[in-house]
């Protein structure tokens, strides 16, 4: 019991602090990254062989309009693209926390950052300069944002909060979720809100109710394990839900959450960073590369054609533009859906700084 009490310690540790560069920094036996020994992160990342030039760990992708896309990085703030990532551009003067987490891209065209200690930015003018966007928010620890329509939701370190456009001000979306860190929001057709949580597994909040409900039923890996650490969310055509786990593969719902089944079992890595839909099948992102199933999961094939880091950190789908993949090392960008070839330059930076020493 103490073994395991550690174990989901040091998960959600892991979950908070984002310290991803390419895997989890937990160790067997439940040992896990110390906070009083934050060179520790910057030694890790010298010894698996990163140069100083290396391309910065990019953590979130957008696509704004115009084709105009934004990498957020971790610890190197915010990159621009205007030619579909053949250059790069450093953007966020007023964003003051370089760790960046999610982005998103509103109708009006305004440019959202949640960040890791320094809550939500928002810029009007391309990304040239940002505005801090937090009353109202507790914690400023944002790990997802979601547009839906014109309402933007933020996924926190105390639940989901709501944004009011005419007051700019965040309110908690009801009661349920407080001091759970949510990773991943999705909203269906009919305005039911799902929130994945780091530990707490699946939430959902229907209209017209007052609290959120924890789904407690499937989410069931194929050793029997409950799944509780959700890190994507996303919905198809058919309002089917899908969920990526931190370690247990992809989930899929057909009844609104009620009940799950995996589809998952072959594919090679359970560590799921990004879903994307194609016109024929799903497309995920992994901690060891990109794969893609037809047939709804009963085999996956492997899309690393040119991938050279295969530590996947977000994957986003941009229509005629193709797609896009941050990783570890960088932003990669595939045309066909087969092939990849690295969009880095402007995006070496060197070695971030550990988040830790951040102030």
């Amino acid at each position: 019991m103490r073994h395991r009490t550690v174990k989901v310690q040091c998960i959600r540790t892991i979950a908070s602090v984002i310290v991803m560069w390419g895997a989890f920094l937990c160790l067997g036996g439940g040992e896990s990254l110390q906070a009083s020994d934050p060179l520790r992160i910057a030694e890790t990342s010298t010894a698996s062989g990163q140069s100083e030039q290396s391309a910065a760990s990019v953590q979130a992708l957008v696509m704004g309009s115009n084709g105009v896309l934004y990498a957020g990085s971790f610890g190197h703030g915010i990159f621009r693209t205007v030619d579909q990532g053949a250059t790069w551009a450093p953007v966020g003067g007023g964003i003051t926390d370089p760790f960046i987490l999610s982005l998103a891209s509103a109708k009006d065209g305004a440019i959202y950052a949640g960040t890791f200690r320094g809550g939500v930015f928002r810029s009007r003018d391309k990304g040239n300069s940002w505005q801090p966007v937090n009353v109202g928010l507790k914690r400023l620890e944002v790990k997802a944002l979601l547009v839906v329509d014109h309402e933007l939701f933020a996924g926190t370190g105390d639940g989901v909060y709501r944004l009011h456009g005419s007051e700019d001000r965040w309110t908690p979306v009801t009661s349920g979720l407080d001091d759970i860190l949510v990773h991943a929001l999705a909203r269906s057709a009919d305005g039911t809100l799902f929130a994945g949580t780091s530990g707490q597994g699946l939430f959902r909040f229907s209209p017209g109710s007052t609290d959120w409900v924890r789904m407690r039923h499937g989410l069931k890996d194929h050793e029997g394990m409950i799944e509780n650490f959700i890190r994507v969310l996303v919905i198809d055509q058919d309002q089917s839900v899908l969920a990526g786990t931190f370690d247990g593969g992809v989930f899929r719902s057909a009844d609104s959450g009620l009940t799950w089944r995996s589809i998952s079992r072959v594919l090679p890595n359970d560590s799921i960073r990004g879903i994307v839909f194609s016109d024929d099948g799903v497309v995920v992102a992994t901690g060891n590369g990109i794969f893609k199933t037809v047939d709804k999961g009963k085999q996956w094939i492997p899309l690393n054609k040119g991938l050279t880091s295969l530590a996947v950190q977000v994957l986003i789908g941009s229509g005629d533009k193709g797609l896009y993949a941050g990783t570890s090392s960088g932003v990669f960008r595939s045309d066909d859906g087969t092939s990849w070839i690295a969009v880095n330059q402007g995006l070496e930076v060197g070695i971030a700084p550990p988040p830790f020493l951040f102030r």
